[in-house]
């Protein structure tokens, strides 16, 4: 499979790391319109160029990738940031998501572990190197906070929108999801979207702290024990 024209943008601040993989996701479809090495100049970039995702390192000198994140996904919701970084600190990888990053990918990862990441990241998937997706999920568990009964409502969900969401929480992919609730992987991709949209969310990462935020995963588990 390729890029399929998915358009990237590269931020790093080694260039010989930059062009290789700039050159490797050219080299499969995608449509690398930018690269740069350092936070400003991306923020300032992706304002013009408007990539579907951003490769983030997070280590770019004055000004930090998390910063940088922080801006991107605040000022141009349609991007989807992916950190690619050398660290799989715990620290450093909740720090991102919390600045809005939709995955999180060592560089250890293989290129085609990269390319995969970057596609799925591009439909709105929460991509993370093994391991990491549980820390996150736990951390979102840990932060998550008894309901205000002063606080508006919720947007009413369909009880098949309910179902998705839930797995959503435990971390499955659209197509896990798919397999589990016997229903098509484009209509589980509905569903999210309509969710989204319901709920002003802007991507999958957002979606699972929601939905632990509000019990959804746990009750999934004791509905399925």
């Amino acid at each position: 499979m390729t890029g399929s024209g998915i358009s990237v943008m590269v931020v790093d601040d080694h260039p010989i790391w930059r062009d290789g993989v700039a050159r490797d996701l050219t080299e499969r479809g995608f449509d690398v319109g930018a690269t740069t090495g350092d936070a400003v100049s991306a923020l300032r970039i992706a304002r013009t160029v408007r990539p579907d995702v951003v490769l983030m390192d997070l280590n770019l000198g004055d000004t930090s990738g998390v910063e940088a994140t922080r801006q991107i996904t605040q000022e141009i919701p349609g991007t989807r940031v992916l950190v690619l970084s050398a660290s799989g600190e715990h620290a450093d990888v909740l720090e991102a998501v919390k600045a809005g990053a939709s995955g999180y990918l060592v560089k250890s990862a293989s290129v085609e572990e990269l390319v995969d990441a970057v596609r799925r990241t591009a439909v709105g998937d929460a991509v993370f190197t093994a391991g990491l997706a549980g820390l996150v999920l736990g951390e979102y568990r840990r932060m998550a906070v008894s309901p205000d009964d002063s606080a508006p409502q919720p947007p009413q969900l369909t009880d098949r929108e309910t179902d998705v969401l839930r797995q959503v929480a435990k971390g499955l992919t659209a197509r896990q999801i798919a397999n589990k609730l016997v229903i098509s992987h484009r209509t589980v991709e509905n569903h999210v979207q309509s969710t989204l949209r319901k709920l002003q969310l802007h991507n999958r990462v957002e979606l699972a702290r929601y939905a632990i935020e509000h019990g959804l995963d746990q009750e999934g588990e004791q509905q399925e024990g």
